[in-house]
């Protein structure tokens, strides 16, 4: 289990990465975008192990929902 201490550090990249993936999101060449996408990836993963043991349950469940729409698109820009 992790513990309380690392669990509260846990936020702080988590929301430096999610304001870093709308930057890259928000950007005109595509490669960027891209990068953005998967930032977006790792911000819900790291959300996601903050919520979970927090049991904050609405958060994970949004962050699983943003992840799948994340998912879609990184494969949505792939193909163009």
């Amino acid at each position: 289990m992790i513990s309380e201490e690392i669990l509260d550090l846990i936020q702080w990249p988590a929301m430096l990465v999610t304001i870093s993936a709308a930057w890259y999101v928000a950007a005109e060449r595509k490669d960027n975008r891209n990068w953005g996408f998967w930032l977006f990836l790792l911000s819900n993963l790291l959300w996601l192990m903050w919520a979970i043991p927090q049991a904050a349950w609405a958060l994970a469940i949004l962050q699983i929902s943003l992840a799948a729409m994340n998912i879609r698109g990184v494969l949505k820009s792939k193909k163009k």
